[in-house]
């Protein structure tokens, strides 16, 4: 931990907590420009699974180029929290097997509408950390 109260999340203290949300931001670009969509996701070992509609999130996310996908906890009474981020890429999963272990994670979309893709993110990179 630093003189600042923030402590640096091992990569397994960040696989842990992720594990316990639902809800996290998928940060995608296009064409130089940079736009973020709240989801809905399930963890799949070490990857993160989206279950998303045809447009321009599921476009964006997997055309080959790097995406983030980040997830916070804060508890502003007591000025506390945790944010984990991940860099990596993020493909369609469109394999009938992995498609139907997909489905098995039982990712629930808050918003309305057919959704029907399912997003992987591999990550090059997880990182995190906690205000104490």
């Amino acid at each position: 931990m630093t003189d600042s109260g923030l402590e640096e999340l091992s990569e397994d203290q960040c696989w842990t907590l992720l594990a316990d949300e639902r809800v996290g931001r998928l940060a995608v670009s296009v064409a130089n420009r940079p736009d973020i969509f709240p989801v809905n996701y399930r963890l799949d070992g070490s990857t993160v699974v989206v279950k998303t509609a045809p447009g321009f999130k599921l476009a964006a996310a997997t055309l080959g180029t790097a995406v983030a996908f980040e997830v916070d906890r804060l508890d502003d009474e007591a000025r506390t929290g945790w944010s984990v981020v991940i860099h990596g890429r993020a493909s369609e999963i469109q394999r009938l097997e992995e498609l139907l272990d997909a489905d098995d994670l039982a990712v629930d979309p808050w918003a309305g509408g057919k959704k029907n893709h399912y997003i992987r993110i591999e990550p090059t990179e997880v990182t995190g950390r906690r205000i104490t």
